[in-house]
């Protein structure tokens, strides 16, 4: 797993992990029992609105934030059944236990939800 960095963040910002693979994927599950899994794909606009409120999630919310690339990690896509990014996806005890997978969604929202799932 690496963790993302672009040349215009500094490399202690926290980040999402990025997941090129379904190895990537079991590891992280082998670490955390709460996930927020973001499904994306190259070239989408709302995806990339969404990269500095996935940071202030990584910041400020319980469980880890993961991104996938759907279109480089086909299985995982399929698994999850992903028809449309960013679809977003909470797993506890590597269960999927929430799914939002209507376009932007606010870090307030994304916190507030794995809150929820942390206490469980």
């Amino acid at each position: 797993m690496t963790e993302t960095a672009t040349p215009e963040t500094s490399t202690d910002e926290p980040r999402p992990i990025e997941l090129n693979s379904v190895a990537d994927y079991d590891a992280l599950l082998e670490q955390h029992d709460l996930v927020l899994l973001e499904f994306v794909t190259s070239g989408c606009g709302i995806c990339a609105s969404m990269e500095p409120v996935l940071g202030a999630v990584v910041r400020s919310a319980p469980g880890a934030v993961a991104t996938v690339n759907a279109g480089l990690v086909p299985d995982l896509s399929a698994e999850f059944d992903v028809r449309s990014v960013p679809t977003l996806v909470v797993l506890r005890d590597g269960e999927e236990v929430a799914r939002l997978d209507d376009g932007f969604q606010g870090a307030e929202t994304l916190v507030e939800l794995l809150e929820t799932h942390a206490v469980e």
